[in-house]
């Protein structure tokens, strides 16, 4: 079930196009949205940091540094490139995906699933009111 929500976090997916390994779609959904709504996910992410502070896995302090990095002296002008031809595409000869990073490990994954749960809270919060 978790690894079904992370997934739709990470990838951006419709629920309805979550792949068959993760259970049904509509599960997967109805124990996020419910899980989202009661706090369990930020009762999670609290058991998992006092489990690893009690186990010496965070460091806590925060260090501000004031190194100055001078830009490049070709990084202050205007473009010197023409404008694209007309019908290139934007992403001509890039590359698409560098690859996602790996998780390292399952503290990870909860702060990154309760910060996507935080903004889409936010924005729910922030939108008006529809009607069906």
């Amino acid at each position: 079930m978790i690894d079904g929500i992370l997934h739709r976090v990470r990838t951006g997916v419709h629920w309805r196009d979550l792949p068959e390994r993760f259970g049904p779609w509509k599960t997967v959904y109805e124990r996020h949205r419910l899980w989202s709504a009661d706090g369990t996910w930020e009762r999670l992410l609290q058991q998992v940091q006092a489990a690893a502070d009690a186990a010496g896995e965070i460091d806590w302090n925060v260090s501000v540094d004031s190194t100055i990095v001078r830009a490049h002296q070709h990084a202050a002008g205007a473009r010197t490139d023409p404008p694209p031809a007309l019908g290139a595409s934007k992403g001509d000869g890039e590359v698409e995906h560098q690859g996602e990073r790996p998780w390292q490990s399952l503290a990870d994954r909860l702060v990154e699933v309760v910060s996507e749960v935080r903004a889409w809270a936010a924005r729910a919060a922030a939108s008006p009111a529809r009607s069906t």
